[in-house]
């Protein structure tokens, strides 16, 4: 899922910038859920074009839509219930010196398919971007493992 300064839940048809998530409950699949800007939009920060909106001032906003209205957006309604920081996230960044693009996320996030739909989602080359880790975009809900996963590893045990 994606969205544009318009709404626009379809994926870029230019090479874009932004933020985005991977939402997951429990049992369902991970939705990428995304707020992009085109480059011609961006906002100038030192050598790097940005997007002007910060992870929990857009989450914010759509947690204010309320669950009705976040499903007749296409948003998962996981988000009226949860902070910005509970799901995996990251950052999409122009470099304006080397004409590349920076792709900052969750180490959750980096699993190839994962980063196909990121990349599909903001239109980009995958030859033109750089993938990398910060520890800003880290997850503290699923950095914790499961009781279930723990006890599945103690049943094993001799």
């Amino acid at each position: 899922m994606s969205t544009g300064k318009s709404g626009d839940q379809t994926p870029a048809t230019t090479p874009s910038l932004g933020i985005f998530w991977g939402v997951r409950d429990r049992a369902g699949p991970l939705v990428l859920v995304t707020e992009r800007t085109s480059l011609a939009e961006a906002e100038p920060y030192g050598d790097f074009l940005t997007h002007s909106s910060g992870h929990y001032e857009v989450w914010e906003a759509w947690r204010r839509f309320g669950t009705a209205s976040l499903s007749k957006r296409g948003l998962p309604r996981l988000i009226a219930w949860h902070e910005y920081e509970h799901f995996p996230r990251g950052r999409i960044v122009f470099d304006t010196t080397t004409n590349c693009f920076t792709l900052y996320a969750d180490r959750k996030l980096q699993a190839p398919k994962v980063l196909a739909r990121v990349l599909y989602a903001f239109s980009l080359d995958p030859a033109r971007c750089v993938i990398r880790s910060d520890p800003h975009y880290r997850c503290w809900h699923f950095n914790v493992r499961p009781a279930e996963a723990i006890r599945n590893d103690r049943q094993e045990e001799p």
